[in-house]
């Protein structure tokens, strides 16, 4: 029997093979560089003939999120179209804690991944369509330690000033599948919903605001190790310079709303984080914040508010993370979106759970409660 054979070496990549036995392999997840976080993976494997695959990932009980992979199922592919699930297995007490994967592809080749990828070549193809759009704009806000380039989208011709932003985390690749369903409404010229928000709004994109950790295959940092959501307070040139390009382009429009799209790998609901605990908190922001919150709610079952993180104490939030640092620095009515990695369970599917599909949807659907957030303001 040949063994299957297991590979990384591609944008985004990201395993370690320890061994490989037939159909059978032992594997672990790189660090990121220059930090403990790990979780995030992407490989392929090729060699399968039809057969069952089984794949331990192994010293998972030092991840940076262990809470996340009981009732977890790896994501596959064999078409890197389409992204179902492979029954996946737990066991803590295993090798360090294992995640045991089974899967029995139809061909010779599947690839499999902590959620589905959002490559920086599709990057780059979503930049280039957006930009091309009528009355869309585009310019590099910087560059990354890499040399990459920060991109930001523009749009619009209202007084209201927007800033969506993703991947400060870039293992949370579900955030940039959100942006593709928000971007393709705010650039359609036939869509009601983004021709009404171009009225009101000059909407500010960054899609991809971590690319170094992106491509390298990292869950939460960039080239050199720096978890980008906890340098909005000072970030620098030489650690952060992604974080201080986009601030600085914020401090040049100011901020009115501000959305920041992640994913979250244990808890199994979408749900928003806000700002309840700056040192400046106003009757108004946080009413603003609670308003979008009910109308999303309203306006699809992938979203809820009973799950979610605790909230923080008045006076005591951290403004080295950017969902308080806009809310204090600009007054701004500023969000963290999360997904699920798992599935959204008040309304579950059992093929994908938590998938691109949803993702691209949920984006569409919070500009929609946007435009509705923004006429209710106005009627006020």
């Amino acid at each position: 029997m040949t063994d299957i054979q297991i590979t990384a070496s591609f944008d985004s990549g990201n395993i370690e093979v320890l061994s490989v036995n037939g159909a059978e392999a032992h594997l672990a997840i790189r660090k990121d560089h220059e930090s403990d976080f790990f979780q995030w993976f992407h490989f392929r494997v090729s060699g399968a003939g039809g057969r069952e695959l089984t794949l331990h990932i192994t010293g998972l009980n030092g991840s940076a999120y262990p809470m996340g992979w009981p009732n977890y199922d790896a994501v596959v592919s064999e078409d890197r179209e389409y992204w179902g699930r492979a029954a996946s297995a737990f066991d803590e007490g295993r090798d360090g804690g294992t995640l045991t994967i089974r899967y029995k592809p139809e061909g010779e080749l599947a690839w499999f991944a902590y959620f589905a990828p959002y490559s920086m070549e599709r990057h780059h193809d979503l930049v280039s369509s957006i930009a091309l759009a009528e009355g869309v704009t585009h310019r590099s806000l910087g560059l990354t330690l890499d040399g990459q380039a920060v991109d930001c989208l523009e749009m619009g011709s209202g007084a209201v000033q927007v800033w969506l932003y993703a991947r400060q985390h870039p293992g949370e690749s579900m955030a940039e599948w959100w942006m593709e369903g928000a971007l393709e409404l705010l650039a359609d010229p036939a869509d009601s919903v983004g021709r009404e928000l171009r009225k009101r709004c000059r909407i500010h994109v960054v899609p991809n605001a971590n690319p170094d950790g992106s491509r390298r295959g990292h869950l939460r940092t960039n080239a050199v190790g720096v978890n980008l959501n906890r340098e909005w307070h000072e970030p620098t040139a030489e650690k952060s310079p992604e974080v201080l390009a986009i601030r600085n382009a914020m401090d040049a429009t100011g901020v009115d709303f501000a959305m920041d799209v992640h994913g979250d790998e244990a808890i199994p609901a979408v749900f928003l984080a806000g700002f309840e605990g700056i040192p400046s908190l106003k009757e108004e922001q946080q009413a603003g914040y609670t308003r979008y919150a009910t109308l999303l709610e309203r306006r699809t079952p992938d979203f809820q508010t009973k799950l979610g993180y605790p909230l923080t104490r008045p006076g005591k939030g951290n403004l080295t993370m950017s969902t308080n640092q806009l809310a204090e620095r600009f007054g701004a009515v500023s969000m963290t979106l999360e997904m699920p990695f798992k599935d959204h369970n008040p309304a579950a599917d059992k093929r994908q759970g938590w998938s691109p599909e949803r993702s691209t949807q949920l984006g569409r659907d919070c500009m929609g409660a946007l435009l509705e957030w923004l006429v209710e303001r106005e009627s006020a």
